[in-house]
């Protein structure tokens, strides 16, 4: 039994152990394959849940990231602004065997700030006259049409973090700072991977981006596999 403030788990498989279950809402932090949580997304997998609905910006690509997932058939839906570099993705969607909510890049990272913020909905003018404006409340501000976007409250984030401590307070580096600090904060149960893990009182307090009380689980992988989305070349 833990004690205290420490929330160190053994390992990704660990962590997710009692938490996830089928049909659940994940959010999960990562832009392209920059900061995405490798760890935590293969411990996902080894789990089985299935149904699961994932909020990211996209879905990997084939064979890392969440296309692992895709291959395994465990997500039913994606929430995500871009969904290229994925042949499975395309495959499954256009077989109608995955559901997707296209969401412009800006409202899906507002739509998660939203909710760690506790605010249920906002209103955008981001979308109005295209298909991503079908079937949601249309409102007029000073004569300009707006329309209403939800708040997303995920049952459990899995986030990447490149410095962390046991407290769960985290800093991440460059492009992964883009979903991951909202993803952290939109959820009832975060758990949180850190390539560098550091005792607490080590960080300096004004770098931190996720404070450890948005945080109940950290775990250490301190030699992820990172992986290129997409490499061009050119002849020197």
């Amino acid at each position: 039994m833990r004690q205290g403030m420490d929330k160190l788990w053994p390992d990704a498989r660990a962590a997710l152990a009692g938490v996830v279950q089928d049909e659940m809402l994940l959010a999960i932090g990562g832009f392209g394959l920059c900061g995405i949580p490798e760890a935590l997304i293969l411990a996902l997998r080894e789990t089985g849940v299935r149904g699961l609905t994932v909020a990211s910006n996209n879905a990997g690509v084939d064979g890392w990231g969440l296309g692992l997932l895709l291959e395994t058939r465990q997500i039913r839906k994606m929430i995500s602004s871009y969904v290229g570099e994925n042949a499975e993705f395309e495959r499954q969607y256009l077989t109608g065997e995955l559901e997707v909510e296209f969401c412009p890049q800006g409202t899906l990272a507002e739509r998660m700030r939203a909710g760690g913020a506790g605010i249920p909905g906002f209103y955008t003018r981001t979308g109005i006259g295209t298909s991503v404006a079908e079937g949601k409340e249309h409102k007029l501000f000073d004569g300009t049409e707006y329309i209403l976007e939800r708040g997303i409250r995920a049952d459990v984030a899995l986030v990447k973090a490149w410095k962390g401590d046991r407290y769960g307070n985290l800093i991440y580096r460059r492009t992964a700072r883009n979903f991951n600090p909202l993803a952290a904060t939109c959820a009832r149960m975060t758990i949180a991977e850190v390539e560098e893990l550091v005792e607490p009182g080590e960080l300096e307090m004004d770098t931190i981006h996720t404070p450890g009380i948005y945080v109940q689980r950290v775990v250490h992988n301190p030699a992820p596999e990172k992986r290129i989305e997409k490499r061009t070349t050119r002849e020197a």
